[in-house]
């Protein structure tokens, strides 16, 4: 909720964590606060992390703004970490010239025999960068930028590395954050000469019908993607529209769960109708912003709740759909664990309810859709 001025002088020192063996299951996250022993630290942005083989560890990076030698602005500082719970003390990592500020930093390890560094980087510090070294926590040599192929930091931004599965080509992906258009693929073949790098014709790739920016790229085993296939499956995104307030729509808001009008942002109106987790023939209703979260009532009141795996949370969150109490071509939602009641909404509120009152029907009933 902050202005951009605050988000850089007065944002959050820490870092969320999640954990997951894989990738279905997901631990509740943590904070982990990495800019908190910084003098004058103000913030911790865009972290990203690496394996060192060197070390046995992870190494952990991120741009904190903070001032050092009189000159406020944002640098890459790193720590070593075996667990993302706590962390070595924070050291300066990466530094430019002056004013120049550096937020942006991602690296790859090459393959053997490719290249001229074991590691790569791309930093966006008024170019995308690129640098090489044969130590993660090592010297590191500047290999060049994208300016020969017209790509400077007035334009892009946000680099990101993606090794193609064939394994002989890379992909670094720069935000065109100047013009709003988000991902530009850049291929290369040897990710440490700066000279190989080509835009690729336009019509020869495909980033999808939404806007993507700053993000990270992880290769995944047949078996992983079929278990998160599996796990989320290409369910539908709805909303619940009450049949007696047709302006409104079920949401949840700080976890807790109503009807509104005028959603903002949608997304706190937008679920996943998944099979029920508790019995078939049955519904839950999972968070599309928070994906994990279900609706659940606990004292016949309804909230958004990270789902922890017990069978007292599937029931909870469990419901079976029928015919509409109100009117038989809308949908009522029938508690699994207490069949006698319905969600419903009252006062605006979410409550699970008997219903005997026409009143209660109207309140009971809702449109999936869209």
């Amino acid at each position: 909720g902050q202005d951009w001025p605050g988000s850089q002088n007065n944002g959050s020192r820490n870092l969320v964590v999640w954990e997951s063996t894989d990738l279905v299951t997901w631990s509740q996250p943590w904070l982990l606060n990495v800019a908190g022993a910084i003098p004058d630290g103000r913030n911790a942005w865009a972290p990203e992390a690496i394996w060192n083989p060197a070390t046995g560890d992870y190494a952990l990076y991120w741009a904190t703004n903070a001032t050092l030698n009189g000159v406020l602005k944002h640098r890459i500082y790193a720590a070593r970490t075996t667990d993302f719970r706590s962390i070595t003390t924070p050291q300066l990592y990466i530094d430019r010239p002056g004013t120049q500020n550096i937020i942006d930093t991602q690296i790859i390890e090459m393959p053997a025999g490719v290249g001229s560094h074991r590691y790569v980087r791309a930093s966006g510090d008024g170019q995308i960068t690129l640098e090489g070294s044969n130590s993660i926590l090592g010297t590191w040599t500047t290999l060049g930028n994208l300016s020969g192929i017209g790509l400077t930091g007035s334009q892009v931004e946000g680099p990101m590395w993606m090794r193609f599965n064939s394994g002989t080509k890379w992909a670094l992906y720069v935000d065109q954050y100047a013009s709003g258009r988000g991902y530009l693929p850049v291929v290369t073949t040897d990710p440490t000469n700066p000279g190989s790098y080509q835009i690729p014709a336009s019509g020869t790739y495909n980033m999808g019908g939404t806007k993507k920016r700053h993000g990270w790229v992880l290769n995944v085993t047949a078996a992983e993607e079929n278990r998160v296939l599996a796990r989320w499956p290409g369910t539908a995104v709805n909303r619940l529209q009450s049949f007696n307030f047709q302006d409104r729509y079920v949401r949840h808001a700080s976890f807790d769960a109503r009807i509104d009008p005028n959603v903002n942002p949608a997304d706190d109106s937008q679920f996943r109708l998944r099979p029920g987790l508790a019995g078939s023939g049955t519904v839950s209703f999972e968070s599309v912003n928070f994906p994990g979260y279900f609706l659940r009532h606990f004292n016949y009141d309804f909230q958004l709740v990270y789902n922890d795996g017990t069978a007292q949370f599937a029931q909870d969150a469990t419901f079976r759909q029928v015919a509409g109490l109100a009117d038989a071509n809308w949908s009522s939602f029938q508690s699994y664990n207490h069949p006698d009641r319905y969600l419903r909404h009252y006062a605006y509120e979410l409550k699970l309810d008997p219903i005997t009152t026409a009143t209660g029907r109207g309140d009971a009933t809702f449109r999936v859709t869209s």
